[in-house]
């Protein structure tokens, strides 16, 4: 259960469809249930699912009633009576209609259900978005969902730590995410598409477009390496709420970034793949991420990576030499960028790294087999 699977809203996204690969290819029969929802504003066609990411599992869409909590009544009549056919529920997020209808509607069928908070349950998640709205919900709704779940499920250590240091008695289980290994682009592709690219290298931003990703520090970062003498392009890929890309897109301009930031928008496919062949460089400066597959995707694709200490896949990444890791401001950030475009041993031992890294530790199959064992210790314990 998961109330969207909008590719705008990025890694949930992701996991779902490479989690529900990964099941199936382990002979689980899984069945997803979602909204309608496209992203704000946008809904799928819900008979034919129009436009929605396909996969092996089964889909089960419902009409959602508002935009705020992803409220969907259709969902509520459903669930309330298929709950009791399945043999384990594993809901994805919080604060959100559909996991908390599918919990209480497991636990009242005495189904055991397994939620993935999605990274909200840390102290960015907590004090973001009507922080006041979200603590007597924890109180009222969450908190006891989560008290009574089999298992919680996190995809890093560092999400748990964050987590259970909330206090709220709960069973966690870590289960990494599994990454594609990105396919083999064309980077010409890119240079085809957005003119500003030729001859230029490549800096990458992958990722939705959010405060939490802190693109506003890569945007001032950017402006210090003064991109228009040093050859510099900086390849914004993601989407966002458009109030909030609009402000960006005006820091650019006033940092004078205009004619050395692109704006690509969402990627996917082969665009995406020449996005990664293209790139020099990528990074990822958020605050908070609960576990980072741009981050992931980018390692695979063999690219030296700049991580803000906020991706829960960076302490991994440190550890293994596999990332350079900062914190999360424009200062370290434009040191960081400017020694490995200079460093050019260091900017390859890096991505050589990460790309063992990625391939060793965050393969699907792995994640697969891990899900299987969870759900079986659960079901027969």
């Amino acid at each position: 259960m998961i109330p969207s699977l909008s590719l705008a809203h990025g890694g949930p996204t992701q996991a779902m469809l490479v989690m529900e690969r990964a099941l199936s290819a382990e002979g689980i029969e899984v069945e997803i249930a979602t909204t309608d929802d496209d992203g704000p504003g946008r809904r799928f066609g819900v008979g034919a699912e129009r436009g929605m990411p396909t996969g092996p599992a089964r889909r089960h869409v419902f009409a959602k009633g508002s935009e705020f909590y992803k409220w969907s009544p259709q969902f509520s009549r459903w669930i309330d009576q298929a709950a009791g056919a399945y043999d384990l529920v594993h809901v994805h997020a919080l604060f959100s209609h559909l996991p908390v209808a599918a919990a209480r509607a497991a636990r009242h069928a005495r189904r055991p259900y397994v939620v993935r908070p999605l990274g909200v349950l840390n102290q960015w998640g907590m004090t973001q978005r009507r922080p006041g709205l979200k603590a007597l919900s924890m109180r009222w709704v969450e908190g006891p969902l989560l008290r009574d779940a089999a298992a919680v499920h996190f995809t890093s250590q560092a999400e748990a730590d964050e987590a259970l240091a909330l206090g709220w008695p709960l069973r966690p289980r870590v289960i990494g995410l599994g990454v594609d290994t990105p396919p083999r682009g064309e980077a010409g592709r890119m240079d085809a598409r957005f003119a500003a690219l030729r001859g230029r290298r490549c800096v990458l931003y992958l990722s939705r477009l959010d405060p939490k990703k802190n693109a506003e520090a890569l945007l001032d970062a950017f402006a210090v390496l003064r991109p228009a003498e040093s050859g510099l392009c900086l390849l914004m890929v993601g989407s966002g709420e458009p109030a909030y890309v609009e402000r960006l897109k005006q820091r650019a301009q006033a940092l004078g970034l205009a004619g050395s930031v692109v704006w690509a928008g969402h990627l996917q496919g082969q665009d995406k793949a020449a996005a990664l062949a293209r790139a020099a460089l990528y990074v990822l400066p958020s605050h908070s991420e609960n576990f980072g597959i741009a981050a992931v995707e980018a390692m695979a694709a063999g690219l030296p990576c700049i991580l803000g200490r906020g991706v829960a896949v960076a302490t991994q990444a440190q550890a293994a030499q596999a990332a350079c890791v900062i914190e999360p401001q424009a200062p370290a950030l434009a040191d960081a960028m400017q020694h490995i475009i200079q460093d050019d041993a260091a900017a390859r031992a890096l991505g050589e790294a990460g790309a063992a890294l990625a391939q060793a530790q965050f393969s699907t199959q792995a994640m697969g087999r891990a899900l299987v064992q969870l759900y079986r210790d659960i079901i027969h314990p």
